[in-house]
């Protein structure tokens, strides 16, 4: 396996001054990484697997499904809903986890899974990939902060929702301004209230729906009955709920995610080749437990024909007033409880805020690194945080503040439709990076038994993921044709030329090739990574690990053996 030649480095912002031996017959070529790293810093592995763990987990359990989830439930049914949530959960965002999952645990590198693409594709869909997976993150963040500014309003309507956003933007960056230990606390304790609200709803529905509840009415699958199961959308027949459930598909594309949460803090995980596997293994439970579970249930507790959810939507209604959650609990006579979950939803949307801070300043970092972004973004603070691309990020996502002359709930939905496509463009570009690594490491003889996690079902199931992906970008804005909607159809398909201009342009100033898959990089920086985590690693992860338990408490080690 050959070192790469110098100008492919150098377009990366980084040359080579050497190499080393990384295996018999393999030479590394030793980066100026050092130098970077003396004059900027950079980040520290501070993150825990139940930092991971969570951070994956709530990261993307946001209002898109506690109120969002309103209009396409209207739209669709619930069994649409069910199914569409089914469909996109298990056969597309399930193998895109399990395939960054792979390349990362093998080469957990700070410049991400854009480095990774620039390697194994070609360095202009690497570039493509970052500023597009950036542009998504931002406008996630946009997403959450107007959400705030929804959920507030519930409470009280008099103030302007520009000062709920100040003050979720000030939180945010504060806590993205700390330690990544403390930074990853947070996360934890925020994302588990996540979680355990989300639990509690399922628990709440199945009581109710079986008569504990006020009214002593066990309503069961009645919201189902009578034709409401599949609503027609867009269309009559068999084809308006063909349309119905692809618009649930869509929408689903925004609500799950976490294959960016893998990528984007590999190179902060702490024992990342045990760690990143660990989390892998643990996505289909996630997906069908709180995603797939969390849809069944919104749809038996609430009624997709309420004319209050109807009204709601179309009426703009402020915060929890819009989720069919509020709506199927107040509707059973419960009267705390909706002010207890507007609340939940209120940090639900703040976690998420924080969590896309996080990833969106880690995506500026990372390009960075590879000579694709401004060279003062590198900066970082003693503790790791990369201070300029936290204000970077922050200064662009004031664009929000849209909401002091418009409705927070339209703005909310302008940023939805804004966000789904950079998404699931940057999940897609995953995938073909995936198509690139595996090829490579096929044609230059690179075992199963030498990495640290394989995916199953691959190189099948990313195939299959592929296509789908590229299909929902193409038909992700079908419902703005007929009639044309000029906002709709802006908002849904902006993405598709931003990326595409991206990729054109570092091609054509680069001179950038498609990599040969015999001749693709599939060494550098792994030295580095092995001698940061040779204490982890050395005499065996798995036993080291258990080494480790066996001098925790008791109450300790059972705690650790969770995640």
């Amino acid at each position: 396996m050959g070192v790469p030649s110098d100008p492919e480095y150098k377009s990366a912002g980084q040359e080579v001054i050497g190499t080393i031996d990384t295996a018999p017959g393999v030479l590394e070529p030793i980066r100026t990484s050092q130098n970077i790293q003396a004059k900027y810093g950079q980040t520290k592995r501070g993150l825990s697997p139940r930092h991971v763990q969570l951070m994956a987990i709530g990261g993307s359990i946001g209002t898109g499904l506690f109120i969002g989830i309103g209009g396409v439930l209207s739209k669709a049914g619930p069994l649409s809903v069910f199914l569409g949530y089914l469909f996109w959960g298990i056969l597309f965002i399930w193998p895109t986890n399990l395939c960054v999952a792979e390349m990362c645990a093998y080469l957990p590198i700070r410049g991400s899974i854009f480095e990774l693409a620039s390697r194994f594709v070609d360095p202009a869909i690497g570039f493509a990939m970052g500023w597009t997976y950036f542009y998504a993150g931002v406008m996630l963040v946009c997403v959450e902060y107007s959400a705030v500014a929804t959920v507030m309003s519930y409470w009280n309507e008099d103030i302007n929702p520009a000062a709920w956003i100040a003050m979720a933007m000030a939180v945010c960056i504060a806590l993205n301004l700390v330690a990544v230990k403390w930074y990853g606390e947070s996360e934890f304790i925020m994302a588990s209230t996540k979680v355990i609200l989300l639990f509690g709803l399922v628990l709440l529905t199945i009581i109710t729906m079986c008569g504990g509840n006020p009214k002593k009415d066990a309503y069961g699958f009645r919201f189902w009955k009578d034709g409401n199961a599949m609503h027609s959308y867009h269309s009559d027949g068999a084809t308006g709920r063909f349309l119905g459930w692809w618009k649930v598909v869509i929408y689903a594309g925004f609500t799950i995610a976490g294959p960016d949460m893998i990528c984007l803090s590999a190179g902060e995980i702490q024992n990342p080749r045990r760690t990143i596997p660990r989390v892998a293994k643990l996505i289909f439970y996630r997906l069908v437990g709180f995603y797939v579970i969390g849809v069944l249930a919104v749809g038996i507790i609430c009624s997709s024909r309420d004319s209050r959810l109807l009204g709601a939507l179309e009426s703009d209604a402020a915060g929890a007033a819009a989720s069919p959650w509020v709506i199927g609990i107040e509707n059973l006579g419960i009267d705390v409880l909706p002010h207890i979950i507007n609340a939940a939803i209120l940090l639900s949307g703040w976690s998420c805020g924080n969590a896309y801070l996080y990833s969106s300043s880690r995506t500026l970092y990372g390009l960075a690194r590879d000579g694709q972004a401004p060279k003062f973004l590198l900066k970082c603070t003693k503790s790791g945080i990369p201070i300029n691309c936290v204000g970077t990020v922050s200064l662009i996502c004031c664009i929000t503040f849209m909401v002091a002359s418009n409705s927070a709930v339209e703005v909310f939905y302008w940023f939805v439709d804004l966000t789904t496509t950079g998404l699931i463009a940057t999940y897609t570009f995953m995938l073909l990076t995936f198509a690139g690594w595996y090829r490579a490491r096929k044609a230059q003889g690179l075992a199963d038994s030498a990495l640290f996690y394989v995916a199953p079902l691959t190189p099948y199931s990313s195939w299959f993921a592929l296509v789908l992906g590229c299909l929902a970008i193409f038909f992700i804005g079908f419902d703005a044709f007929k009639p044309f909607d000029v906002q709709s159809f802006i908002t849904c398909y902006f993405c598709i030329p931003y990326s595409l201009i991206l990729f054109a342009v570092w091609k054509v100033v680069k001179k950038t090739k498609w990599v040969d898959p015999a001749e693709a990089d599939l060494v550098s920086g792994k030295a580095e990574i092995d001698a940061e985590c040779k204490h982890w690693e050395e005499g065996g992860i798995e036993e080291n690990y258990q080494r480790k338990l066996a001098e925790m408490p008791f109450a300790k080690r059972c705690w650790e053996r969770i995640w």
